[in-house]
């Protein structure tokens, strides 16, 4: 997505640190550049509304379920074997194969 113009951060940049962006989990002169960025790119600037529509409507339907914390720590596993730049596997290494039960818990 580009709006053909050419900008001080690429919009490529921006589409991939989006999440990172609406999180606030990036340095001040990062979202700065960002902030400068969706004015003057209006494509960019959609797909950030978009997506922090979608947020505070996840936050608003699900934000008072609380997340068992095993999953917590696989969702942040992976996370971070992604920005490790390691490949994830298709499925969950920690469940058991489909064809052979769960232990039982003792």
């Amino acid at each position: 997505m580009s709006c053909g113009e050419p900008h001080e951060t690429d919009c490529s940049e921006v589409l991939d640190h989006l999440y990172e962006f609406l999180d606030r989990e990036m340095p001040d002169s990062d979202c700065t550049k960002f902030e400068t960025h969706f004015e003057e790119c209006s494509p960019c600037l959609e797909k950030y509304g978009l997506e922090q529509a979608v947020k505070k409507l996840v936050k608003r339907c699900c934000g008072h379920d609380d997340v068992p914390t095993d999953l917590r720590a696989k969702v942040m596993g992976r996370i971070e074997l992604i920005r490790a730049g390691e490949t994830v596997p298709d499925h969950d290494v920690a469940a058991p194969p489909k064809d052979v039960p769960a232990a039982a818990p003792e």
